[in-house]
């Protein structure tokens, strides 16, 4: 049976490079479905990709994570390309990136830009320092090695697309299908491709500050809810410093004089203690929660590979 390829590009004013994106996946994909979801475009991006050949969706909710809950729910395939539709990632990447899902079954291949030629066309210095911030953090915080979190040209398998719970509205749809598929151990490869800025004319719709801020809570928010045992241990650790920073002093006068002068910070500094010891717990319970609903995940996974 011939596998279903979908090519998604999810859109929002990209008039001026639609076209040549559609035609560039049909010349290297021609058995694969290209997918046009406008995202409110105020642009003629929807009539341009129509006549272009490509099937064409509407989203009224704004934001790519609502763009992408819709794709993912929606079309059915063996293999899931997603790409912009602005011109900056080369289609002549995407065959291998369908060879590494349908043949080697690798579950999510990321086209990564940051060892090729992305620092040096991409003119905004804050989106190289973001870029560089979200990596490490992830990387950190997640004990994984994957080089570039943000890009926006990726393969799924259809395992992964059809198991994962889309819960971001924007830009932060990425940091967050990155960092569910490390925590339930899906098959990641990266695969170098060369990146290209935005023609003259074409704007970037990613705001630096307003999106980076929700990236960054995109990251400790899914830490708090993938690994809660070590971030309530850490959460317990500093509260538990502050009230020993509070104690001493009451304690040293103690041992000097006998008497306890400072008696509200010894209520603060015994309350301060009782919380760090209810985060500790907190954590132990959350992570037994976490383990059962990953077993339970991992069923649901062998039922949705059944033939």
């Amino acid at each position: 049976m011939t596998p279903r390829i979908a090519v998604l590009i999810p859109c929002y004013n990209e008039e001026q490079t639609i076209s040549k994106v559609i035609a560039d996946y049909k010349s290297v994909l021609p058995e694969a479905e290209i997918i046009v979801y406008d995202n409110n475009s105020t642009d003629k991006t929807s009539e341009f990709a129509f006549l272009s050949g490509a099937t064409v969706y509407k989203e009224d909710r704004q934001g790519k994570g609502n763009v992408i809950r819709s794709m993912f729910r929606l079309i059915e395939a063996d293999c899931y390309i997603i790409v912009d539709g602005d011109d900056t990632y080369p289609a002549k990447n995407a065959r291998e990136m369908v060879d590494l899902v349908i043949n080697k079954h690798i579950d999510m291949v990321i086209g990564e830009r940051l060892s090729s030629t992305y620092y040096k066309e991409n003119k905004r210095l804050f989106h190289n320092a973001g870029n560089r911030l979200v990596c490490w953090l992830i990387n950190t915080l997640f004990d994984s090695n994957v080089k570039d979190i943000m890009t926006g040209y990726r393969a799924f398998g259809r395992t992964f697309v059809k198991t994962f719970p889309v819960l971001s509205k924007g830009f932060e749809i990425e940091t967050e299908m990155t960092i569910h598929a490390l925590d339930k151990n899906f098959l990641l490869k990266e695969i170098p491709v060369e990146y290209k800025d935005r023609p003259k004319g074409s704007t970037s719709k990613l705001n630096t500050y307003k999106d980076g801020y929700k990236v960054l809570r995109t990251i400790f928010m899914l830490y708090k809810e993938y690994q809660p045992l070590a971030f309530f241990s850490w959460l317990s650790f500093f509260i538990f410093l502050l009230s020993l920073i509070l104690f001493i002093p009451v304690l040293v006068d103690y041992i000097q004089t006998g008497l306890v002068p400072r008696f509200p910070t010894l209520i603060v500094s015994g309350i301060m203690f009782l919380c760090s010891l209810q985060c500790l717990f907190s954590g132990l319970i959350l992570d037994i929660i976490v383990k059962k609903h990953r077993q339970l995940f991992e069923l649901e996974l062998n039922k949705t590979n059944r033939p």
